[in-house]
Parts: C-alpha cells; sequence; structure tokens
C-alpha cells in the first residue's frame, strides 16, 4: 500500500492557527505581541524570497516581523555591535542572523554574541548546550519540524530504531537529542558509514528514517524498511524539477508515512521559528508555557 503523505503545509496551517490563538491570548494578557528581527547581510534574490516568506506567515499568526538590512561589507565588529543593541533593546524578543553571510564574517563568533533569550533559531552556543540537557525550548527549526511531523502520525517514538542519514550541526546532531529525550534508540550516519560499507544495514532496521544530506535521491526505496516513516529534509535541483534526498517514487511504496519534496518539511520550518519567537517572549515577560 503506498505511503501516507506527510502533508508540510497542512500541518503548517494546523500548528499556525495553534500559535496565532496563543498569540491572540498574550496580547490580552500583557498588551503587545513578540517582536524579531531578522538580520539580513547584503541582499540575494533567494534570501529576500524566504525573508518575505517568513514576513507573511509572522503576520498571520500577529507577530511584528522586522527585516533589518545591512550593508554587505559591514565589518563583523560592527555587526557584533548591531546584535548587541538589539540584544540591549527591550522591545525586540527574538533576533536571527540570515543565511547566507560574506565570507568574511565568522558566522559562530555572530550567533554566540546573541542574547540567549532571544536567540530564536536556538544556534548560540549556550542554547546548543541546554538543548543536550533538556533546559530550553528554543529548539533549532528544522529539527523541530521534523518532529513535528513524526508527531503527526501518532507513532509513540519510545523504544523505536531512528536512523538519521546526516551529522550537521543544524539538523543531523540537534535531531539526534531530540529523538533520545522521547527514549528512541538512535543512530546518526555519516560519510564514514558509507565508506565503512554499512549504510544499508542501518537503513534495514530504520522505524523511523531522516535524511538531510544534501544529494539528490541518494536513498533508493529498496533499501527502506517495510512500513518506516520516512522525513526527508534535502532539497535539491534534478533538471527542471526539485526533489529531495530520498527517491520518493519508489520510498513511497515501501513506507507507511513519508514526506514530499517540495511541501513537506519545509513550510513547518518557518513556522517553528515563530514558535520559538512566542517562547522567546513568554520567557522575558515570566510566562509559563
Amino acid at each position: 500500500m503506498p505511503a501516507k503523505i506527510l502533508d508540510g503545509r497542512v500541518l503548517a496551517k494546523e500548528l499556525k492557527e495553534q500559535l496565532r490563538q496563543e498569540v491572540v491570548g498574550l496580547k490580552e494578557k500583557t498588551g503587545a505581541v513578540p517582536r524579531m528581527i531578522n538580520v539580513m547581510i547584503g541582499e540575494t534574490h533567494g534570501a529576500c524570497a524566504y525573508a518575505n516568506s517568513q514576513k507573511r506567515i509572522a503576520e498571520q499568526i500577529g507577530i511584528c516581523y522586522e527585516l533589518a538590512n545591512l550593508a554587505q561589507d559591514i565589518s563583523q565588529e560592527d555587526l557584533i555591535a548591531y546584535v548587541r543593541k538589539l540584544n540591549d533593546d527591550e522591545s525586540v524578543n527574538g533576533i536571527m542572523i540570515h543565511k547566507p553571510i560574506p565570507g568574511h564574517i565568522d558566522y559562530r563568533k555572530v550567533a554566540n554574541c546573541l542574547d540567549v533569550a532571544k536567540d530564536v533559531e536556538g544556534i548560540n552556543a549556550t542554547n546548543v548546550g541546554k538543548m543536550l540537557l533538556g533546559e530550553t525550548e528554543m529548539i533549532p527549526c528544522t529539527p523541530a519540524a521534523v518532529m513535528e511531523h513524526i508527531k503527526s502520525t501518532g507513532m509513540d517514538v519510545r523504544g523505536k530504531e531512528v536512523v538519521i542519514v546526516g551529522a550537521s550541526e543544524i539538523v543531523g546532531k540537534p535531531l539526534s537529542l531530540l529523538f533520545l529525550r522521547q527514549m528512541a534508540t538512535v543512530s546518526v550516519c555519516h560519510i564514514a558509514t558509507s565508506e565503512a560499507g554499512r549504510l544499508d544495514e542501518h537503513l534495514a532496521r530504520a522505524d523511523i528514517l531522516v535524511v538531510a544530506v544534501g544529494k539528490a535521491e541518494l536513498i533508493k526505496g529498496d533499501k527502506i524498511k517495510d512500513g518506516a516513516i520516512v522525513v526527508d529534509v534535502g532539497i535539491n535541483q534534478l533538471g527542471d524539477k526539485m526533489v529531495g534526498d530520498v527517491c520518493f517514487k519508489s520510498a513511497s511504496q515501501k513506507a507507511s508515512y513519508i514526506t514530499p519534496v517540495p511541501g513537506g518539511v519545509g513550510p513547518v520550518t518557518v513556522v517553528m521559528l515563530m514558535r520559538n519567537g512566542i517562547e522567546a517572549y513568554k520567557m522575558q515577560k515570566g510566562i509559563k508555557s
């Protein structure tokens, strides 16, 4: 039986409505709404399009979202000074650093200058450490989106075999912590797994498979366990179409649930950013979730 489609657009719509209602309640309680600033260094068509998408979703939820355009040649010192100014501004509840950034900027240094309570992408080293200990709600947005897709299936993750293909700092590693928090058994595969010829054996036992490597249709359906939940984080251009890291056509014949590309994880990721903005606001106002 073909897999059920985990439609990110439908899930995002449901989550947006939940957040919109929460913002209405916060405004009634505090007289204000969360205010988020997206810091963009220079401008590219793709980056501006994504920022506009964020702004549109923020407005639908009721969040105040502003884009701060800084010069492409801004020095790192001036950028850090600007970020610290936002840190000190009590009217700003959330800050993000829009990617891509120019090569002369050290992204990690800038990220670690963010106020921990305003870091809505969860990229500051302190927030990363707090996530390891389960002490923060500032979860990186793509891993959070993956977990929302899994939650929507109704599967109890406890004790399940989870295989994550891709060990990046922004997806694979934090995602492994989120699954561990729910008592799953987690394997994180990477280039050395493939070099050792061990990837297929991991794929074959995955009750939940998440792939985030950036290689078009790397994982074929015949490698996937019957009935697995498959979440494809990859976005790749293949000829004139956009595809994921999983071969959707063959994988959908083996999986029980699968995300499409496009229209899977992506739409939910932006909503998770807004959720972090709301959590930041509540944290700063002393409002318990």
